[in-house]
């Protein structure tokens, strides 16, 4: 798993990094299809290669509100064994779930002796993150006590957009004391930060608080995740990596529908992070309906064999 290091940084070094920070719209997204240019899916062997190592780091998620016990059992289930009709050995990386079905997936998992499964949760005030802080730390201990491996927590957007860094950097310090040992991923809602420049500041103070994954939204947002956006926090990743020797991963959620969407993503993050970084320890996506597509595109191949 994901392993940030444990330092107490001053925020007067934190804020040095935010301040003086410019990022070029268009710039950022003629080097996103520069990348996507020069590292062009046609060979079907390959694009196979590809699609399995999608479905490998796929968080497995259903957050609606009629989400029942046996909602998640066939979730944990599909997880174990997610290309079973096409007689393919994988896994995907986890399930994610809201916090009161986590005990669901735990037994779920437990049973099937599954133990590569990993359980993530949602917390925190999903999804507005509009709760007090003390409310949602206790969310995150509750999951954790359920079950859980892994928590999503979600940042008050209000304080990147007020530009109270310290105020945000102090409370992902409670909630990644809060997780213990359960990994922290920290879901920015891109979509509602106002600017690139924001996305990098909010992605900055989140790895230096501690942080194992940076995640993109929570799906619910008019704009999710986007490869323009993930090439902002694939930087913020980068930097703290080379500057503090910092290794955090990614998780982009919400608008990856088609197969060729999650291919861009891998091809994305390999070309800026590397290869060490399409993996479960260090990318995720977070998707629910994501699966099937990829299924389809797998059949499809299949019979050009």
């Amino acid at each position: 798993m994901t392993t940030s290091k444990s330092r107490e940084f001053n925020f007067t070094e934190v804020n040095s990094i935010l301040i003086d920070v410019y990022l070029n719209k268009n710039s950022i997204e003629a080097q996103v299809n520069r990348i996507l240019e020069h590292n062009l899916v046609f060979e079907n062997k390959n694009y196979q290669q590809w699609l399995l190592k999608a479905v490998s780091v796929l968080d497995l998620t259903t957050l609606s509100g009629d989400d029942t016990r046996s909602n998640v059992r066939r979730l944990c289930i599909k997880a174990d064994r997610p290309l079973s009709e096409l007689n393919i050995n994988i896994k995907t990386a986890a399930v994610c779930v809201y916090p009161s079905r986590v005990s669901d997936a735990s037994d779920t998992i437990n049973r099937m002796q599954k133990q590569d499964v990993k359980i993530a949760s949602v917390a925190t005030g999903f999804p507005s993150g509009l709760y007090d802080i003390e409310t949602r730390t206790l969310e995150i201990k509750y999951a954790v006590s359920c079950g859980a491996h892994e928590i999503d927590v979600v940042i008050d957007r209000t304080l990147v957009l007020t530009g109270q860094w310290l105020k945000l950097y102090n409370e992902l310090k409670q909630m990644k004391e809060a997780c213990k040992d359960a990994h922290m991923k920290v879901i920015l809602g891109v979509g509602e930060l106002g600017s690139y420049e924001n996305v990098y500041r909010a992605s900055i103070v989140s790895i230096l608080a501690g942080a194992n994954f940076i995640k993109t939204s929570t799906g619910k947002e008019a704009v999710n995740a986007t490869l323009p956006v993930g090439l902002v926090m694939c930087r913020a990743i980068k930097r703290c990596y080379q500057d503090y020797n910092i290794k955090v991963g990614l998780k982009p959620a919400g608008g990856i529908k088609t197969a060729r969407d999650a291919v861009n993503w891998l091809i994305l993050v390999q070309s800026e992070l590397g290869p060490e970084w399409v993996t479960p320890e260090y990318f995720r996506i977070g998707a629910s309906s994501l699966l099937d597509e990829i299924k389809k595109e797998l059949k499809l191949l299949s019979t050009n064999y």
